[in-house]
């Protein structure tokens, strides 16, 4: 039996990212398979980072999802042993990513981003990280 390799955490990264995007456009798998025309299965994969996404394909999702290449490679893990010397790697907010992939995580950003009054956003804010504190005591 061959042991399964785990996926690239830079792969397993634009995965995620085309997941975020396909859900911040309440577009279905099966929807963006049709429009790459592929499987909702394979789209899955490619979400998963279980199958590395092609150069080419990777163009034509960001094509369908209306965002450059390079947004699927934000805050994505650094490549190890290729930093220029002297050169600090920048930390990557991959948490935030995280927390948007959830259905949770977009549906509270989008209804947030709907706010239009910065005070009442700051205030929402602070409730939530008051309620963080109290829960921590």
């Amino acid at each position: 039996m061959i042991a399964k390799k785990a996926p690239n955490p830079t792969d397993k990264h634009v995965g995620a990212r085309v997941r975020m995007r396909r859900m911040m456009l309440s577009m279905s798998q099966e929807k963006l398979g049709d429009a790459l025309g592929l499987t909702f299965q394979q789209v899955q994969k490619y979400e998963k980072g279980a199958n590395r996404i092609g150069a080419s394909r990777l163009q034509q999702i960001a094509h369908i999802l209306q965002v450059p290449v390079a947004f699927f490679f934000e805050g994505a893990p650094a490549a190890t042993g290729q930093l220029v010397e002297g050169m600090s790697e920048a930390p990557s907010p991959s948490y935030v990513s995280d927390f948007l992939a959830t259905s949770d995580g977009l549906a509270l950003t989008k209804s947030f981003m709907k706010i239009k009054d910065p005070k009442l956003r700051r205030r929402i804010v602070d409730l939530v990280e008051q309620m963080v504190a109290d829960h921590d005591k």
